[in-house]
């Protein structure tokens, strides 16, 4: 698949069905909703009410992202995530979404909260 098709299927696909799987992917690994909920606001700045609004709407992930008050410091996150170089994606939305995988991905393999919530 090409990166703009993959682009375009990223930008479609809703927040509401990717976000189940992130919670079982950090609870199988000994992690919370809590925690992913701290990680989700850090990269976004969603509360968990405007996270069940996004749900309940359905948002796609460019609807999803461009509500979102992307944390200033995102662009700390570095790293491989789906055989992708975070900080090489040239598309901005596919870049937050793998951003916000990787983070995802980070809680759940057991690294520290001051660790995944980077700071200048």
């Amino acid at each position: 698949m090409n990166s703009t098709a993959q682009d375009e299927k990223i930008a479609k696909l809703s927040f509401a069905s990717v976000y189940p799987h992130y919670i079982n992917k950090v609870e199988r690994k000994g992690r919370t909703k809590a925690e992913l909920l701290e990680v989700i606001e850090w990269l976004t700045g969603y509360n968990e009410a405007d996270l069940q609004v996004h749900i309940d709407q359905k948002s796609s992930f460019g609807e999803f992202f461009d509500q979102a008050s992307l944390n200033p410091n995102a662009h700390l996150i570095k790293g491989v995530i789906c055989g992708y170089r975070v900080e090489e994606i040239e598309n901005p939305l596919s870049q937050k979404v793998r951003y916000l995988d990787k983070l995802v991905d980070e809680l759940a393999k057991g690294k520290k909260m001051e660790k995944i919530l980077r700071k200048a």
